[in-house]
């Protein structure tokens, strides 16, 4: 039971890290409608600028406000040349038009800081904590538990920004209608560069414990695959679904790894959230906070 417990709290723990990737994806579709496909470059170009300015001379701190402007910055040209010009076009054109963005800012992000995988460190150990070790045995990585905390925090703050702030109740006004939001004075084009620049952020933050976890390489861009069954299983336009549903994905992957592996011949974590998202598109395609859509004729 003791094992159990280790492997369910080490899953729950890199679920909000799944969480927080999702979150970005979550944030643009509440605003826009749009699947931005383009998410996992951003956490690479993040992550990557940040160690470059890191190696340019800067010190973390500076380092990490100089990256968050680049992101921001990067939040605000992307609406201003690229969606602004695609207001009411219809949803695949902007996910087209998301996958041309990704396929440019990785042809970027390495053109700008080079190729080289680079090493992230953030100050915070991955080893066991002792306490836990000592009076409960359970090896639970500090940095697990760091990360968690950080990802639970920023979600948090995240989904009260979207419930009692001016600025948050007109997200969701957008979301629900972009032409009714208009028609009641909400500038659309405003609302889009506000989460673009939060999704830059977001970005950013999930670059930094991903490249520090994995370290700072293309591969980050493929952290975008481990967000879709956590937007199957929480709903594409739900903060709190996001949360769920990373720490659903977390936990059933590493408790299918461990005691399903070993009778499918391993490498079944990199599947499993996969066939668990499909089972549930079955049962609840909407998701669990997900809004139900109703077509009346």
């Amino acid at each position: 039971m003791q094992f159990f417990f280790e492997v369910l709290i080490g899953g729950l723990l890199s679920g909000m890290m799944y969480s927080l990737v999702a979150l970005g994806f979550v944030l643009i579709y509440k605003a826009s409608g749009v699947f931005n496909f383009a998410q996992g470059a951003m956490v690479y170009f993040a992550a990557l600028s940040f160690v470059g300015i890191m190696e340019k001379g800067a010190p973390f701190w500076l380092a990490i406000i100089l990256t968050l402007a680049l992101m921001v910055l990067f939040g605000v040209l992307t609406e201003r040349i690229v969606l602004r010009k695609l207001v009411n076009q219809p949803p695949i054109t902007l996910f087209m038009a998301t996958i041309g963005l990704s396929f440019f800012i990785e042809g970027l992000a390495p053109f700008l800081w080079g190729n080289d995988i680079r090493e992230l460190k953030l100050g915070i150990q991955d080893e066991p904590i002792p306490y836990l070790i000592d009076n409960y045995g359970l090896a639970i990585s500090k940095f697990d538990l760091a990360a968690a905390l950080i990802c639970g925090v920023l979600v948090a703050v995240l989904a009260l920004f979207f419930q009692k702030t001016k600025i948050g109740r007109a997200l969701r006004a957008v979301a629900d209608d972009h032409q009714a939001a208009l028609s009641i004075g909400i500038p659309l084009q405003h609302i889009w560069v506000i989460v673009w620049a939060v999704a830059g952020f977001v970005a950013l933050v999930a670059g930094l414990l991903w490249g520090a976890r994995n370290g700072v390489q293309f591969a980050l861009v493929s952290v975008v695959l481990k967000a879709l069954p956590v937007l199957i299983l929480g709903g594409f336009t739900s903060v709190p679904g996001a949360i769920v549903g990373g720490l659903i994905i977390g936990a059933s992957e590493k408790l299918a790894e461990v005691y399903i592996g070993p009778m499918v011949g391993g490498g079944i974590e990199g599947w499993f959230p996969y066939v668990l998202a499909l089972l549930f598109l079955l049962v609840r395609p909407e998701g669990l906070f997900g809004e139900k859509h109703i077509d009346r004729v």
